[in-house]
């Protein structure tokens, strides 16, 4: 009762806690696993080899079960489950080249894996092949059976047959046998023998060949027959006679097993068993080669046979008179067969149509025919029958040529006088070659041939005044007899520039500051013409203008002194000569108002300087009358007298205005105390008194007296 017990308790201890039971008897790790091939990894054939696949592995205590896989190239060949820690041995007694591979070992514990590394095996050495066939002679219908064996070979294997050395069948099978039949190429003796390869991918090894047998080829006692009739001298038109029959030499009865075939070339005429029979008639187009085809089984037997066939007359050759022929002309056609065999047909029995039918041309005569050329391309054949054979000619393709149209003239780019130019010469139709000639007036001066589409008749001519292009004119031709006349040459003619002046608006002299500037180019020769001026020292232009006129201006508004300068201008037109005018210098001059200006401030500082020297003279001027009166005052009363009297007495009526010279007041002062009181002028003033009257000092001389002022 007590073990009862027990026994339950650790039944459902181990049923609850599981894994703590596991975990104690099932521990384990695989350190490592090593493929080993024995006794070496390069063998030859019927060695016993040995795999070896050896684990390591640590685990506790328990009994681990063991699962062990062996690959060969990736496939499995060999699988083993062990309780124990001895190596896997997978043995491969007598070992063969089939054996050949990488192996590798695999071992698997209860979800934990681990493969070795690959090692090669090499197995050298086939075995020889053994042949083996059914008869040793037999008929040209009958086909040998052969059986090629590799002896203790495996895995897959390519078998050959050959036939004199000749490889005439080859077949993969996955044993060391095979069993084929097959026909011999001929009668005679043939040698026949094999060999094989294993097939181990990518590469294979092959074997010797094999034993060879002897197989002897028996004929079969039957031939085509072939019979044309007639035999020689066959010509068109004769009827053919032929067949294709067998001959039998021993056993009839293997004839009726036969087919016959009778063909012409690629076209078969006819079939049969026993005989066959065709009849056509005889064609001289080319040899005719036929052929008796016998069949029966494998075997086939031919004979050929080849007939000439002579020409009853030749095919037709088809002409046109004349060789060349222009839309409406007349023209004829002639079609003639140059051979034809007298003893069998006269020429009378050749007769000669047209194709199409409605070719728009009118038999004359047998193989004549004539009409007008049509408007566009045709094509003609010519038809000669005899005795029922009918021969086409060749197809003549009539190429109607078109009439040149009246030429156009014109210039090719610019006519400038004095320079070569081009006159182009053109008809818009006219089939080529075509002869264009150049005329002044009605003189012919050159002459050009066009051949091609893309070719044009240019002359190259210089004129020296504009009514010479008038005269140019031009004609063309491409047949005899016609040669349409072009109009006269109407162009227009460049006359180079010449003469350029430039013209300033208002004159040289009349610039001035403010005023508006014309600067008017002008020049000789054909518009429209392009004008450009220039300032110098500039080497763009300041203005450009095109024109159809022969002048044209520039303005330059409101002038400055920066405008003062030298200006030139230049034209060209069409004839691409570039002229230039004389250069012109302006001068821009100041404005009136600021010279008025000018002046006037000049006359009231002038105003203002003579006022300033008025003043100062009048200050002046008393101060030295008044140092005189001071001096006529200290002297005696009767010097002073007497003098006085003497003045007066000696002067007219006169009255005196004094004008003092400006003297520093020093000088005046110095003069007063030596007596000397300056020079003293005077004018006349109308007769009036002297506002001032006092005694000049005594003249010694005549001179020193004072002398009236007009």
């Amino acid at each position: 009762m007590g073990l009862l017990l027990l026994l339950t308790s650790s039944l459902l201890f181990s049923f609850f806690y599981p894994g703590i039971v596991v975990d104690a008897q099932r521990s384990f790790t695989i350190q490592n696993i090593v493929l080993s091939i024995e006794p070496s990894t390069n063998v030859t054939r019927d060695t016993n080899v040995t795999v070896r696949c050896k684990a390591h592995v640590s685990s506790g205590t328990g009994v681990l079960s063991r699962e062990y896989t062996i690959y060969k190239d990736s496939q499995t060949v060999y699988t083993k489950t062990s309780s124990t820690s001895e190596d896997l041995l997978y043995p491969l007694p007598g070992a063969r080249v089939s054996n050949t591979g990488k192996y590798k070992c695999k071992i698997n514990i209860e979800g934990k894996e681990k493969t070795s590394e690959a090692t090669k095996l090499t197995v050298t050495g086939l075995s020889k092949p053994v042949l083996h066939i059914n008869k040793g002679v037999v008929n040209e219908e009958e086909e040998v059976t052969a059986s090629c064996t590799a002896p203790g070979e495996t895995g897959s294997i390519y078998f050959y047959f050959y036939e004199d050395s000749k490889e005439i069948l080859d077949n993969l099978v996955n044993s060391n046998q095979l069993k084929a039949k097959f026909p011999l190429s001929s009668i005679g003796i043939h040698k026949l023998s094999c060999n094989y390869a294993v097939l181990i991918m990518p590469d294979s090894f092959k074997s010797e060949k094999s034993n060879s047998i002897t197989v002897s080829v028996k004929e079969l006692s039957i031939t085509p027959v072939l019979e044309i009739l007639p035999q020689s001298k066959v010509y068109e038109g004769d009827q053919l006679s032929i067949s294709c029959t067998i001959r039998t030499f021993l056993n009839s009865s293997v004839s009726s097993l036969a087919d016959l075939y009778l063909s012409h070339g690629t076209t078969l005429l006819s079939s049969g068993k026993t005989k066959v029979n065709h009849s056509m008639v005889a064609l001289a187009e080319h040899p005719w080669d036929f052929e008796c085809r016998l069949e029966k089984g494998n075997v086939a037997k031919v004979t050929k046979n080849r007939v000439t066939v002579n020409e009853l007359f030749s095919a037709p050759t088809l002409t046109m008179s004349p060789a060349e022929v222009f839309q409406k002309d007349h023209m004829t056609l002639t079609c003639r067969s140059k051979i034809y065999v007298s003893e069998r047909i006269s020429m009378e029995e050749l007769s000669y149509t047209l194709e199409p039918p409605d070719s728009h041309l009118t038999p004359m005569k047998p193989g004549v025919f004539s009409g007008r050329a049509l408007q566009h391309d045709f094509n003609y054949t010519c038809v000669a029958q005899a005795k029922g054979i009918m021969k086409h000619s060749d197809t003549l393709t009539i190429y109607p040529k078109v009439s040149v149209s009246i030429p156009k003239i014109s210039v090719v780019g610019k006519a400038v006088l004095g320079q070569p130019f081009n006159i182009l010469c053109q008809s818009d139709t006219g089939s080529f070659p075509i002869n264009y000639t150049l005329l002044w007036g009605y003189d012919k001066l050159s002459t050009t041939t066009v051949k091609l589409p893309r070719e044009e008749a240019l002359f190259t001519v210089t004129i020296s005044r504009p009514e010479e292009i008038n005269k140019y004119m031009c004609e063309a031709t491409n047949k005899h007899g016609e040669a349409p006349l072009s109009k006269r040459l109407l162009a227009a003619v460049i006359a180079p520039l010449t003469d350029t002046t430039l013209t300033v608006l208002p004159s040289l002299t009349e610039i001035s500051e403010g005023d508006d500037l014309y600067l008017i180019c002008g020049t000789k020769g054909s518009p429209p013409v392009t004008f450009k001026w220039y300032r110098d020292g500039d080497k763009q232009p300041l203005f450009t203008d095109t024109t159809n006129k022969n002048n044209t201006h520039y303005q330059v508004p409101k002038l400055s002194k920066e405008h003062s300068g030298t200006y030139y201008c230049e034209a060209v037109n069409q004839a691409n000569n570039v002229v230039r005018s004389e250069k012109v210098t302006v001068e821009v001059r100041m404005a009136l108002w600021k010279k008025a200006v000018i002046g006037g401030v000049g006359l009231v500082v002038v105003s203002l300087l003579v006022l300033a020297c008025v003043l100062y003279c009048k200050s002046k001027r008393v101060r030295v009358v008044r140092a005189a009166v001071s001096v006529w005052s200290e002297r005696p009363p009767e010097v002073a007298n007497d003098e006085e009297s003497s003045v007066l007495s000696s002067e007219p009526d006169v009255e005196y205005t004094e004008v003092v010279h400006p003297q520093p007041v020093d000088t005046v002062r110095g003069a007063a105390d030596h007596h000397d009181y300056g020079s003293v002028e005077y004018a006349e003033l109308n007769g009036d008194r002297p506002e001032i009257s006092h005694h000049l000092p005594e003249a010694n001389n005549p001179q020193d007296l004072p002398v009236p002022v007009d």
